[in-house]
């Protein structure tokens, strides 16, 4: 059998690179400019590789019963590893994913294709862009993965930008985002201050080393209109690998303290990763 080989191409916002598993033999790790996107394995798509990965995949498994399909809109696609896990732990839902970059997705179709009746739908075009099109009411979860380099775009930050998530989202739906940050999280509080002006209800989950300042990482806000399952959240988090906090409520608003939401006029990118955040190679 032939051995897979790293595939690299030059896409629309940098340079792309597809790189085998050794140790699995189908699975592939998508990365961008040397930082890690995305790990999909095409013979096991349940299988979370990233932490935030799963710390979104165990949000995604909570907010409805079992195996119910959705409706989910992703922003950013990436190797398309959250919608192949949506797809099969809930055969019969349906998805949009949004990709700015073309040809990142024709990369990743290329060598990486979804299944015939995934029920996953591709578009190329900017995520703000898209979403302020999207008929209103017509999403069950909104994940938000968008990362220009390593940093989330500063439009993709603001009021208006969560105005229009919330606008797409049915009144039950549920809104979550991975982001980056490092004490003292100035950007990641400004997120938590946007959201929690327009959804009754907001959570925080990430490693406690990283909560504790001690390293830049990634975290997943959610966010509804509805109160969340904090409890399975943390047994869930807890079990993995590399555990995590689930922060709600009254920490959560301690943590947030004087932040304000942020308006388009003030919106800055997320922080630049510190070296060797996530570059690998």
């Amino acid at each position: 059998m032939t051995e897979p080989i790293p595939v690299t191409r030059t896409v629309d916002h940098g340079t792309a690179k597809l790189m085998p598993d050794v140790d699995r033999a189908r699975a592939w790790l998508l990365t961008v400019d040397g930082a890690p996107q995305s790990y999909v394995d095409l013979d096991a798509p349940t299988h979370l590789e990233f932490e935030y990965a799963r710390r979104l995949g165990h949000v995604l498994d909570t907010v409805a019963e079992e195996g119910r399909p959705l409706d989910v809109l992703h922003l950013g696609g990436g190797a398309l590893t959250l919608p192949r896990y949506v797809a099969a732990t809930r055969p019969g839902s349906r998805q949009d994913v949004v990709e700015a970059d073309r040809g990142l997705l024709e990369l990743v179709l290329g060598h990486l294709p979804v299944p015939d009746g995934s029920g996953i739908a591709l578009h190329a075009a900017d995520a703000r862009a898209w979403l302020e099109t999207a008929p209103a009411g017509s999403a069950d979860v909104l994940v938000a993965d968008v990362f220009g380099g390593s940093r989330v775009p500063a439009h993709l930050t603001t009021l208006a930008y969560a105005r229009e998530a919330e606008r797409v989202l049915r009144r039950d739906g549920v809104y979550l985002a991975n982001l980056a940050d490092a004490a003292p999280f100035a950007f990641v509080r400004s997120q938590l201050a946007t959201f929690a002006a327009l959804f009754e209800e907001t959570v925080l989950i990430a490693e406690p080393g990283v909560l504790r300042g001690r390293r830049f990482g990634n975290v997943v806000l959610v966010a509804a209109h509805r109160p969340l399952d904090t409890a399975a959240l943390t047994r869930l988090t807890a079990a993995d690998t590399f555990p995590a906090r689930v922060e709600h409520d009254a920490g959560l608003r301690e943590f947030v303290g004087a932040a304000r939401p942020v308006r388009d006029e003030d919106a800055v990118a997320s922080p630049e990763p510190p070296g060797g955040s996530f570059g690998i190679g």
